[in-house]
């Protein structure tokens, strides 16, 4: 869109980063979550699947902490499981396993970075 209302220039970034695409009023289908200013449709939030959910999470806190997280020091790896834990990675089923595989690390190790958290 080149010429995008201001209020969709405003969220896209934050839209974008949680995956989700804007689509323009032309292209909404029933699932879209319109957004609406001043009574008009300027655009609309597609949501992602959740299919993949927990990849685009790890791949946006890899982005944030610089680099894969098996090649991240142990205080970074604690760092990303924080960050994932607050973006509520972990109410996915078998992110604990599929986190673990991810930074090479075991179970137990994740299982300790958030008990370190919750404590």
């Amino acid at each position: 869109m080149t010429d995008e209302h201001p209020v969709v220039t405003a969220v896209r970034p934050a839209l974008e980063a949680m995956g989700a695409r804007i689509v323009g009023p032309g292209s909404i289908e029933p699932a879209d979550l319109p957004i609406v200013w001043q009574g008009e449709t300027v655009a609309a939030v597609r949501v992602p699947q959740l299919h993949g959910a927990l990849d685009r999470l790890i791949e946006s806190v890899e982005s944030e902490l610089g680099g894969p997280l098996p090649s991240l020091s142990r205080e970074d790896k604690q760092r990303a499981v924080r960050l994932l834990d607050e973006r509520g990675a972990f109410t996915l089923r078998r992110a604990v396993e599929d986190l673990a595989d991810a930074m090479g690390v075991s179970r137990i190790t994740v299982y300790n970075y958030l008990n370190a958290i919750h404590r």
